[in-house]
């Protein structure tokens, strides 16, 4: 399934590369797929990791997705897909909302998409400064900073792992927090 997973989405991302880069956009769901085994075994949530972006960024629909992954794995990623019809703020405040109640399974998965989006802006910072927001539809630090110090508030229990200890520095790093 991990690999089906995978291959899945290489092709539904075929073409895309990373904000600002010419980084091939498949490496940041192959590196939270890395992470999200990290902190699971379960291969449906691995195989989700994979798939996370492919509805909210690809012309796959859910029926496509569900009928190729079934059900389970279809909800994981409807879980992490944003509804792009609402604004910047809408989408952050519903994640941050529906997080602290998420399924643990959803909880892992969001933590590891957010932890290599923000080791992704953390290592542009470090070359960039505060012109790395110019990429971003929101431009402004300080959604950022409130973005993430929600997400991170929402994950309590996560707070011994590795990932959620190596996301809370490069917050502090970024934002001086």
């Amino acid at each position: 399934m991990i690999k089906k997973a995978a291959e899945f989405a290489r092709v539904a991302h075929e073409g895309e590369f990373r904000k600002g880069s010419r980084i091939p956009y498949i490496y940041h769901p192959m590196e939270v797929a890395l992470l999200v085994a990290g902190m699971t075994r379960d291969e449906d949530v691995i195989a989700a990791a994979y798939l996370h972006d492919v509805l909210e960024d690809t012309p796959v629909t859910p029926e496509e997705l569900g009928q190729a992954f079934g059900p389970r794995i279809l909800k994981l990623v409807q879980f992490e897909t944003e509804d792009k019809t609402l604004s910047w703020r809408e989408r952050k405040e519903h994640t941050i909302r529906h997080l602290s109640d998420a399924p643990r399974e959803v909880q892992i998965l969001t933590l590891a998409d957010k932890l290599s989006n923000m080791r992704s802006t953390a290592r542009d910072y470090l070359m960039m400064g505060d012109q790395v927001w110019q990429r971003f539809h929101e431009t402004r630090k300080s959604s950022h900073q409130w973005y993430v110090a929600g997400i991170l508030e929402a994950l309590p229990d996560f707070r011994s792992y590795p990932e959620y200890q190596e996301m809370h520095r490069l917050y502090e790093m970024v934002f001086g927090a």
